[in-house]
């Protein structure tokens, strides 16, 4: 990995939420997706147990926030988020902030439910007006870090200048194997864990991924092996074998230690 790469995607802000959309996959819904307009009242969205439900927003990439004590995976693909709900749970509010230069934010009262329906949602912004006011400075960051900024963490470590790179204070480290693992289904990509973190009850992983074929490869956060809460990958599409960019990370959050998390994959 090289610091082009962290010029061109952390520069951008890298976050959670940066994974890119697999091409040609198959429409799933049978149904025409749920609308509902953004007007600045929380939108409730009502999950399904076992089963994805889709988020789309109205903007190339977005941001979100969720709390870890959530039995909630959250993954996102060029402004949709895919969430799927482990067990049900009672309306939580979610923030999701627009990646785009209006910095927009979208509130969500997230529910779990066990015979919810799945089809897909779709936000839309109201039209001819600005749907949030100028962006303001971030607050001071929270002793507890979420997804987004253990990611970006992540990301900075492995890509950012050592100068420019956060101190581990709030982390720490944890022993992790080198030895390649099956993280994703198909065998076409090989998967080698690099450096790994514990902050309170989670883990934090960075795993290189490494294209083994001679066409090029969009990476699809449905291949993932494994129960992880949030999943990022820093490219999302691989060049063929031998290209300087056959090689990228993804960064992992899970409950358990990498090896726990795979379980007995072989």
């Amino acid at each position: 990995m090289n610091m082009t790469c962290y010029k061109r995607y952390l520069g951008l802000g890298l976050m959670l939420l940066c994974l890119g959309a697999p091409p040609g996959l198959a429409a799933e819904p049978v149904a025409p997706p749920d609308r509902v307009v953004w007007d600045r009242t929380p939108i409730r969205v009502v999950l399904p147990v076992g089963a994805e439900r889709l988020v789309h927003f109205p903007s190339a990439a977005v941001r979100v926030g969720v709390p870890d004590h959530l039995p909630l995976r959250t993954l996102s693909v060029d402004g949709t988020v895919y969430w799927q709900a482990a067990a049900p749970f009672e309306t939580t509010r979610v923030l999701v902030q627009s990646l785009d230069e209006d910095g927009g934010h979208f509130l969500l009262d997230l529910e779990a439910r066990e015979a919810a329906p799945d089809v897909p949602l779709q936000i839309m912004r109201p039209a001819g007006r600005p749907v949030d006011p100028p962006a303001t400075p971030a607050p001071a960051p929270h002793p507890m870090l979420d997804y987004v900024a253990l990611t970006r963490f992540a990301a900075q470590q492995m890509y950012a200048p050592a100068r420019l790179r956060p101190d581990e204070t709030q982390l720490r480290r944890v022993p992790v194997s080198r030895e390649a693992i099956p993280l994703l289904r198909g065998g076409a990509v090989a998967a080698t864990p690099l450096i790994a973190w514990r902050h309170g009850g989670l883990y934090l992983t960075v795993v290189r991924l490494q294209n083994q074929a001679d066409q090029a490869r969009i990476l699809d956060p449905r291949d993932l092996r494994g129960d992880w809460l949030a999943a990022t990958f820093q490219h999302a599409r691989l060049l063929p074998r031998g290209d300087e960019a056959d090689t990228t990370a993804v960064y992992l959050i899970s409950r358990r230690p990498l090896a726990e998390t795979l379980g007995g994959l072989r």
